[in-house]
């Protein structure tokens, strides 16, 4: 009998051990699921309720007035009226100007109206009156995005591109305020819904915002990063680059030529970027290295999202060991596979003027309530370091020289010092067609920084078209 006991107090020790370990593990599950919905709601509730997919946000819409989207000066760039028959109506009294920054809100969102969806369809008016109208089956006003756009220097961009497709972009490099961001062709907010059809028929790229989600082949201002590139690969050898410029270059039997075939004679690395001389790149590109070519430009945002909450393409760059040596060339002047949106150089060149530093940029400065009390702030933080400080410097150097002897001599002898790259993109190779590039930035003592983006479609060399559109806005900006 007492071995059957013994055997009956291990059979039912091991049952207990069972049961212990089940239930320290559910017990374990548990805190996990506490934990983690402590977590949700501390640091990501928010996030998730205000993403512009929860589709569940317009429920919001039955309780509030959709919100004011106005200017960082306070004029007002999107509003809610409302009828003595509780209908609402959206109007944009800015019209085309900000309608790629602004957006719209029927047959779906786009721009802040799509970023900012559930703050304007929040209500931080005062409590009691909030319990009033709902008990009175009236909406509360919703909470008012106070952006960073500035509306002086929107109409200034926006006027300056006149009738080419293209797009402008401005911010402050040692923020990552955007102060404007234009793209044409454009198109009515307040005709939406009944331009619909015409909208969105064949090719049309109207609503395309072509300042965040262009992709373009950055002709010579991507000289910027072949430069950096053969610094890194030469931080010494770099001061003693030389060529001799005939014109153009031929290797393996592809020809490449420099603007209008320009012999620039003798040059060393800076007058060559100065020139934008495009054989003395070609010649130069061979010699790189070009895995680590890869690495520098993948440091730099290519091939990833650009960090900014907005609607915005991913720009592309790839050379590899079985490339040609004509995609090589091709590649460092700014042809061959490389695509890059005016958003991506104008990050590059606030990171060069910010010592290598890169804001991330925003379009919301706060939101505020009905009564004007803020609700929330956008607190400016560091992106990364995408350049040494050393590094910035060298680019600096060769970017007033761009300005001070080179093609973007326009903007020299200004109340401003200027700071730049331009390009002339060729469309294809199957047409004559160029974009004209402008990307830079200019200081002025008493003044946040300012840079620029500027892409001009199918009109010509980016000294012509692109250089006189950052002049005006950098005359608007500096002399005000």
């Amino acid at each position: 009998m007492s071995r059957e006991k013994e055997k009956a107090k291990e059979k039912s020790r091991g049952k207990n051990k069972e049961f212990l370990v089940i239930m320290y593990l559910f017990f374990f599950l548990f805190l996990a699921l506490i934990a983690y919905f402590v977590y949700f709601q501390v640091y990501k509730s928010e996030a998730f309720i205000n993403s512009p997919y929860n589709s569940l946000q317009d429920l919001f819409s039955e309780h509030v007035i959709r919100g004011d989207i106005i200017s960082s000066d306070g004029q007002v760039l999107a509003t809610t009226s409302v009828s003595e028959d509780g209908t609402q109506v959206r109007s944009y009294p800015c019209g085309r100007e900000f309608a790629h920054a602004v957006g719209y809100a029927v047959n779906g969102k786009a721009g802040l109206e799509n970023q900012e969806n559930f703050s304007l369809l929040r209500s931080h008016e005062f409590i009691l009156k909030r319990i009033g109208d709902e008990f009175a089956g009236k909406k509360s006003q919703g909470d008012t995005v106070v952006t960073t756009l500035d509306a002086e220097l929107q109409k200034t961009a926006y006027d300056a591109l006149g009738g080419y497709d293209g797009a402008v972009i401005v911010m402050e490099p040692g923020s990552g305020k955007i102060l404007a961001m234009v793209s044409k062709p454009d198109f009515d907010p307040n005709t939406v819904k009944q331009d619909w059809d015409q909208l969105t028929s064949g090719d049309s790229t109207v609503l395309y915002n072509r300042a965040t989600q262009g992709k373009y082949a950055p002709g010579s201002v991507f000289k910027m990063f072949t430069v950096l590139e053969y610094y890194r690969e030469h931080p010494r050898k770099y001061r003693t680059y030389s060529y001799d410029c005939s014109g153009e270059i031929t290797v393996d039997g592809q020809t490449i030529h420099c603007a209008g075939n320009r012999r620039h004679g003798q040059e060393d690395l800076k007058a060559s970027f100065a020139n934008s001389c495009n054989s003395s790149f070609a010649k130069l590109s061979l010699s790189l290295d070009r895995s680590r070519f890869q690495k520098t430009c993948d440091g730099l945002l290519f091939n990833k999202k650009l960090p900014i909450a907005f609607e915005s393409s991913v720009s592309s760059f790839s050379l590899s060991k079985s490339d040609s040596k004509a995609m090589a060339m091709e590649t460092g002047i700014g042809q061959g596979k490389t695509t890059v949106s005016p958003l991506h150089m104008l990050l590059m060149v606030s990171a060069v003027d910010n010592n290598g530093v890169l804001m991330t940029p925003y379009l919301v400065d706060h939101v505020e309530n009905a009564a004007g009390s803020r609700v929330s702030s956008t607190k400016t933080r560091e992106y990364g370091t995408l350049l040494s400080e050393k590094e910035a410097n060298l680019l600096k150097v060769y970017m007033r020289s761009v300005v001070t002897e080179g093609t973007g001599s326009a903007l020299n002898g200004q109340s401003y010092k200027a700071y730049g790259k331009t390009g002339t993109a060729q469309v294809s190779d199957s047409t004559d067609q160029t974009n004209a590039w402008f990307t830079g930035f200019a200081s002025k003592k008493g003044y946040e920084d300012l840079a620029v983006a500027v892409i001009v479609e199918d009109s010509g060399a980016g000294s012509t078209y692109a250089v006189p559109i950052a002049k005006k806005i950098f005359d608007v900006y500096f002399n005000r």
